[in-house]
């Protein structure tokens, strides 16, 4: 990084702001740091999270924590297998004209139109409607009748799924799936946590967060992240991680006999914004092989595609993912 492009508070101050970030958060949440890490993560690097988790685990919490502890606009859509395209994106509606009498239509923005949005229990709703989101998710602005409407940044799309109740879902389709940056996964508290979380909801007393930044600082993180920079030397590391993934392209036994289809070019970038953010956070100015590595699961889980056998034998991306990562650190 050129710190010369850079004043001394955005260089000491601005990356003081995550610790307290991850701490206002914890206000509310108990545990799940390393799921925390990766919702500010998805935050800094400018993507969006895909969260899945079994019921009660705090993942709509977790959303809402994040943003109160954002001075940003925020809403919450439930989705349900009725839920239509118009639900989200918004609708016209006919108006008069009190001085004039005459009619026309406008324009009423739907919940898309916020900083960030939760999309709860997204694989409720049918494919159609699911895909009313891409548009805001690849280019940040929505398209209706004709007309464009840029997305006001920063903007973040969470969405939750539920990985038990399959009757009444509906799979998001491969190219929706790699459009999120992150695909987190969370699992139970250990009992020491277990223990807090009884205590603290079986009481009156209710967590209070407040605000630690606002869209200013987090676009100005987020063009800090970029600028982070990483050695040609882990560049080739990543592209060689994602081109392993690819059964025509690797030279991994266990890939070639396991995995349908590889991860796409979309994957590596995300490797290394996830990377970068990562680096941010820990107070590094550059990219590390550790921060590669914390971010490889979350990043190509969703974007490796097994084949029946590998389902039949238990075998799921991340174990693809451990095997990669264990293979290319022999090299």
């Amino acid at each position: 990084m050129q710190t010369a492009h850079y004043t001394e508070e955005e260089l000491t101050t601005l990356p003081r702001l995550l610790p307290q970030l991850r701490q206002a958060i914890g206000q509310a949440v108990v545990g799940q740091q390393d799921v925390v890490d990766q919702l500010l993560v998805t935050l800094l690097a400018g993507g969006h999270a895909l969260l899945e988790g079994v019921p009660g685990l705090a993942k709509t919490l977790m959303v809402r924590s994040l943003a109160q502890a954002l001075h940003l606009n925020f809403k919450r859509i439930q989705f349900t297998p009725d839920l239509m395209p118009g639900d989200l994106i918004g609708t016209e509606i006919l108006e008069e004209d009190r001085q004039t009498g005459h009619h026309h239509f406008i324009f009423n923005q739907g919940p898309l139109f916020a900083n960030i949005v939760l999309a709860d229990e997204i694989n409720r709703t049918p494919p159609k409607t699911q895909a009313a989101l891409l548009e805001a998710m690849q280019e940040s602005h929505i398209t209706w009748s004709g007309k464009t409407y840029e997305l006001e940044q920063p903007y973040l799309i969470l969405a939750t799924q539920n990985p038990l109740e399959q009757a009444g879902t509906f799979p998001l389709p491969e190219a929706q799936l790699d459009r999120f940056l992150l695909y987190i996964r969370l699992g139970y508290p250990n009992l020491k946590e277990e223990v807090e979380i009884l205590s603290r909801t079986t009481s009156n007393e209710k967590a209070t967060i407040s605000p630690v930044m606002g869209a200013d600082e987090i676009i100005r993180l987020r063009r800090m992240v970029r600028d982070l920079p990483i050695s040609p030397e882990l560049l080739a590391w990543v592209a060689g991680l994602v081109q392993s993934t690819r059964p025509e392209q690797s030279k991994n036994a266990f890939a070639k006999e396991w995995v349908s289809w590889g991860a796409g070019p979309r994957a590596g970038q995300a490797l290394v914004l996830a990377a970068k953010a990562h680096a941010l956070m820990h107070g590094r100015l550059s990219v590390i092989p550790e921060d590669l590595k914390w971010a490889a699961k979350p990043v190509l889980r969703h974007r490796i595609l097994l084949n029946f056998g590998a389902e039949a034998e238990g075998i799921t991306p991340d174990v693809v993912v451990e095997r990669l990562l264990q293979e290319e650190g022999k090299r």
